[in-house]
């Protein structure tokens, strides 16, 4: 009982620490490992190698892999060029701009995943907003709600997804069924929301031809069999992330032997692309996991959720509805990715006790979407938001905690009632 209220007391207090930035949220994390280090709940076993309470090396690694990529493909110009594209297309329209982006990140995030897309999509979007005059802050903002709604449409968008497939036995096409029509309707009303959101952002139309001058996209790239070449990669990554478990491959593997692939086609010294790798944004994500790991280890989130499961019995609605928003409350808090992994065994024993399983169970997919969604709440509460933030201030444009905090609740809360709503005619009213 001491040790569980000393993690928790530990966790607040670095939760604490990085939601008011009253420190570094990279030091704030490390600390509060210290702190689970000296209370002995932490050791080498538990943080590195320990696949419930440890470092994930699958997610660490597929974002430095995908990081090395990027930081190949932006030595090609290939931003610069997509963001001129942008502009000259958003015919300098501070919405239509934001549409434009939010349209991006709901086709590439589904395909790759959501912490790719924004990693691909985040520094295009500060090149257009600079070209252009405009804060980049509600587009960055923008783009990670788009891609955290957008990674749930299928079984590779977001790393729940992938968790909660492998456990309950869904397909690449079970989630196209049963997801990618929320995502549609989710993404349709968050285009309509974001206008009223960002009203005040969007002041009058910009002059393209002024800002731009005879500038066209084509004149960004500076080696274009440089960026052929790695363009080329970058499609074979994407086939292999969807083809993974035909191909055996983890997500993390797969972004490796691309990155690998990428430095080697490219012929890119190391200092060259290793300075656009986001080091802090990947010990804040180790800091995290061990953090997050340490409740798991005392119990208290599985605790949580076997209080849930016993509370509501056989109620598969009431289940499900409970699974949606408290997921989505849970996740707001704590990283998605270890909240999912200390969840659903409990989810899977509930399911096993209703009359319906696998992908016609609506407790998989109330699970899914509030993980999911859940993922928009906070700054901290998914991947996607943890690396732009990083971009952002790496390129001296910080957006704050709680700027992102005030416009992901509402997204969330939105979200998740359309959801709730969703399960309810889908396999309740009208099944």
């Amino acid at each position: 009982m001491i040790l569980t209220s000393a993690a928790l007391s530990i966790f607040i207090v670095a939760y604490a620490l990085i939601a008011t930035e009253r420190v570094h949220r990279v030091a704030a994390a490390l600390g509060g490992v210290a702190g689970m280090v000296v209370i002995g709940l932490v050791d080498a076993k538990s943080a590195f190698f320990d696949h419930e309470t440890g470092i994930d090396w699958n997610v660490i690694f597929l974002l430095f892999g995908m990081m090395v990529i990027v930081g190949v493909l932006k030595q090609t110009g290939l931003f610069e060029f997509l963001a001129l594209w942008a502009a000259r297309k958003s015919g300098g329209h501070p919405y239509r701009l934001l549409v434009l982006l939010v349209l991006i990140s709901a086709v590439v995030a589904p395909i790759l995943d959501n912490v790719t897309c924004v990693l691909l999509v985040a520094p295009v979007t500060i090149s257009v907003c600079r070209q252009l005059g405009l804060p980049s802050a509600p587009y960055l903002i923008s783009l990670i709600l788009a891609s955290n709604i957008g990674g749930t449409a299928t079984l590779i968008g977001d790393p729940p997804n992938i968790i909660i497939g492998s456990r309950a036995g869904l397909s690449f096409s079970d989630f196209l069924i049963h997801s990618l029509p929320l995502t549609v309707v989710l993404l349709a009303l968050f285009v309509v929301m974001a206008r009223w959101l960002f009203r005040k952002s969007f002041g009058e139309a910009v002059d393209v031809g002024d800002v731009l001058g005879d500038l066209r996209p084509r004149d960004a790239i500076t080696n274009m069999r440089m960026l052929v070449r790695c363009l080329v990669v970058l499609g074979l990554v994407m086939v292999a992330f969807s083809l993974h478990t035909v191909l055996h491959l983890d997500p993390s593997v797969v972004a490796m032997m691309g990155a690998g692939a990428t430095v080697l086609v490219s012929r890119t010294e190391p200092e060259e692309f290793l300075e656009e790798v986001e080091w802090g944004t990947l010990a804040f994500f180790m800091a995290l996991f061990v953090l997050v790991g340490s409740l798991v280890q005392v119990g208290v989130i599985g605790r949580v959720s076997e209080f849930a499961a016993d509370a509501m019995g056989d109620r598969e609605l009431l289940a499900a509805t409970a699974l949606l928003f408290g997921s989505g409350v849970v996740g707001a808090f704590v990283d998605n990715i270890p909240y999912t992994t200390a969840t659903v065994p409990i989810v899977e024993e509930m399911v096993a006790s209703t009359a319906t399983s696998g992908a016609d169970s609506p407790l998989w997919w109330a699970f899914v979407f509030g993980a999911d969604l859940g993922g928009n709440a906070t700054a901290v509460a998914a991947g996607a938001n943890v690396v732009v933030l990083g971009i952002a201030a790496k390129a001296g444009e910080p957006i704050s905690f709680w700027q992102f905090t005030k416009y992901g609740v509402v997204v969330t809360v939105m979200t998740l009632l359309v959801a709730w709503l969703y399960v309810y005619l889908r396999y309740f009213a009208l099944a």
